[in-house]
């Protein structure tokens, strides 16, 4: 086997994409005492942008409110990755970006929410550790099974 063949996986830029905070209330949602409700949502997109290099982007929502109409804050962050991943199998190139690079791009994400909830004068947001494996296997079992439930019963 030659060193070609050899797979390869490398960093050659990680950055935030987009960093996006809203704090509709601001200043009369400061005085509410009330424990504020937390969603987390996370979705991973990949595109080849050269060849064997692939851009990887994290996008972490997180939004707090207290009741069902009152917003503390709004926060997204969209970090992003260019990896160079070569000589993998077409078969292991998917898990690798929606599994490996996340894991990867998570810990800077989570950095980016938790500074700025602080700077817009809330307590850091700490995000728990993300099993992407777990939620990749989840994803792809749903869509086995809607595709599963798209083909008509002859």
């Amino acid at each position: 086997m030659s060193e070609n063949a050899q797979p390869v996986f490398s960093i050659e830029k990680l950055y935030v994409k987009d960093l996006s905070l809203e704090v509709p209330g601001a200043p009369q949602i400061f005085l509410e005492r009330e424990a504020p409700q937390v969603n987390v949502q996370l979705r991973t997109e990949a595109q080849n942008i050269d060849e064997g290099v692939y851009e990887v982007v994290l996008t972490v929502t997180v939004s707090a409110s207290i009741g069902e109409d009152r917003t503390l804050f709004l926060v997204e962050v969209a970090q992003g990755g260019i990896f160079q991943i070569r000589n993998v199998p077409e078969a292991d190139l998917e898990p690798v970006m929606m599994i490996g690079c996340p894991n990867i791009l998570f810990p800077y994400a989570r950095e980016a929410v938790s500074d700025a909830v602080t700077r817009a004068g809330f307590q850091p947001v700490l995000l728990s550790p993300v099993n992407f494996e777990t939620l990749y296997q989840s994803q792809r079992q749903q869509a086995v099974q809607q595709e599963a439930g798209d083909v008509p019963i002859q």
